[in-house]
């Protein structure tokens, strides 16, 4: 539970830095990686955030040796209640009154996922069939690709309302999702005695190279779409579509039972049900007033 907390915080903070220190950047893009990649490597401020979150990577690890795969997420997004106040705190983000009702309907979700849990009688699996995993990742990644290179399309629309970030959230979402079950394969492979034969074990599985292929797209994209759309809103759907991913597929991958009593099963589909259907009803236009942003980001690199 103390890493969990840990890792929320640490996301929290990563995210809220990185978001700072891409409003005093020039507009970046994906069509420009090494030029997006040139331009937040030389931000200590965005430097400072990667370690926060390279920090939260870390403990996320340990979590995942500890806890069921449902009750790690619903554990990871209550870190959205810390980090929409530092983004009011530190990025003057302001959210409508219908994002905080969604907000709270969210944080009700993770309520009812926390009480469907029972210390002892929950099973950690630590392998899953690697055919399974790439069936449920290789479709995950095309989408979550093909989903944000339809959103650009439309935001390059210059007649169209400013987006809230929902479809680049979701998007992102899927290719930290599959992330997330590379993290989890991770941490099952390191149980292998010996650094030696950890390393070869892991190096034979699927695991390095998912998280390879989404460190490198999910940093491009991710850092991208935070700079146009609100740290508020656009994390907290990642994060939401990431944990739905992670506990449904991850679950029913790593083979991990859902609770055998009525009432445990019936609060956790009833969770993960009202999280989806917060995520289907949320703006996907911006109504919320915007931080003004600096001279700098309209300047040319």
């Amino acid at each position: 539970m103390t890493a969990a907390l840990l890792a929320n915080t640490l996301y929290s903070l990563g995210f809220v830095l990185e978001k700072r220190a891409l409003t005093a950047l020039p507009e970046v893009t994906i069509r420009q990686p090494a030029r997006l990649l040139r331009l937040v490597v030389g931000s200590p401020l965005w430097i400072g955030g990667s370690l926060a979150l390279a920090a939260g990577f870390a403990a996320q690890l340990v979590v995942y040796r500890t806890l069921p795969i449902a009750a790690a997420q619903g554990i990871f997004v209550s870190g959205l209640v810390l980090l929409v106040l530092l983004s009011a705190r530190l990025l003057g983000e302001e959210t409508s009154g219908r994002e905080r009702y969604a907000l709270g309907a969210i944080l009700l979700a993770l309520l009812m996922v926390v009480l469907s849990l029972r210390e002892g009688s929950d099973t950690v699996s630590q392998d899953a069939p690697y055919p399974l995993i790439l069936l449920v990742c290789v479709p995950s990644l095309a989408a979550g690709v093909w989903l944000y290179a339809s959103a650009e399309r439309r935001t390059r629309n210059r007649h169209r309302r400013p987006t809230t970030g929902v479809e680049y959230g979701v998007a992102v979402g899927l290719l930290y999702g599959v992330s997330s079950l590379a993290i989890k394969g991770v941490s099952s492979r390191l149980t292998t005695h010996g650094i030696g034969g950890a390393v070869l074990d892991l190096l034979s599985s699927p695991y390095p190279y998912l998280l390879l292929f989404t460190g490198v797209f999910g940093l491009v994209m991710s850092q991208a779409a935070l700079q146009r759309c609100r740290a508020s809103l656009i994390v907290p759907v990642c994060t939401t579509v990431t944990s739905l991913f992670t506990a449904v597929l991850g679950t029913l991958s790593f083979g991990e039972a859902l609770p055998d009593e009525p009432l445990r099963l019936a609060l956790r589909v009833a969770g993960t049900a009202l999280a989806v259907a917060v995520l289907l009803t949320m703006p996907k236009h911006d109504s919320a007033p915007q931080p003004s942003p600096p001279a700098k980001e309209l300047a040319s690199p």
